[in-house]
């Protein structure tokens, strides 16, 4: 069965993000756009899961993530089975993130919502900043959480791995790795990994349209999926 999917959106809570990337905006888009399946990754923080999670009353599968920058600014998504060990790990990234207090005026708001999409509070450091943890450690702390790790737009020159690296290291265990789906990409890395296409979507009507899908029993499955060798 198909399921179509979008697992890089971001909320108004990245500094990045357009103001009406709030948890129900985002939830009742994706379910017009027909998606099955989505995960909000923030940068470096988790704090906007919990109202997508009541947003979306079982409406689409919402799959809890962060997108992490790491000590060596590549940036990788990171997915986890539930919001509690999610929120553990987020707060972990967040509390290692240098003490660079965000400028709204220059970056943007950093706001956390409830599930009615009130404001109810924002955080002062700045969420694009590099966490502290190398690629290799936060691998290991993502299976330590029982998450799984997929390199972010390694297609693109910004913050990508083979952007920022310009090779894959082999030390590295995934199975898939991210693609910005405009931009070319080595035919020798499509035989390696096996690949996400996302959006990366900052603003609503970016949200991908029903293309890109998993073959799933249900959508519960999309762990075995992402785990696949």
């Amino acid at each position: 069965m198909k399921f179509y999917y979008d697992l890089h959106i971001h909320s108004d809570l990245s500094p990045c993000a357009h103001i009406n990337m709030t948890p129900n905006n985002i939830v009742n888009m994706s379910c017009i756009k027909g998606l099955n399946i989505i995960s909000v990754t923030d940068h470096n923080s988790t704090k906007n899961i919990p109202a997508v999670i009541k947003v979306s009353d079982n409406k689409i599968k919402i799959i809890p993530g962060i997108e992490v920058t790491t000590k060596e600014e590549v940036h990788v998504l990171c997915y986890f089975r539930n919001i509690y060990e999610a929120s553990e790990f987020g707060d972990i990234i967040y509390e290692s993130l240098p003490d660079i207090k965000n400028n709204p005026a220059l970056f943007g708001q950093q706001n956390i919502y409830n599930e009615d999409d009130e404001i109810t509070g924002n955080l002062d450091k700045l969420l694009l900043s590099a966490s502290k943890f190398s690629l290799k450690e936060l691998e290991l702390m993502t299976k330590e959480y029982r998450g799984i790790m997929v390199p972010a737009h390694i297609n693109k020159k910004s913050n990508g791995i083979l952007g920022i690296l310009e090779f894959i290291p082999d030390n590295l265990e995934f199975v898939f790795v991210e693609i910005y789906n405009k931009l070319y990409i080595d035919d020798k890395l499509l035989k390696k990994y096996k690949l996400l296409i996302n959006s990366d979507a900052h603003i609503l009507t970016d949200i991908s349209e029903p293309i890109n899908f998993m073959e799933l029993k249900s959508a519960d499955g999309v762990f075995d999926y992402l785990q696949m060798i």
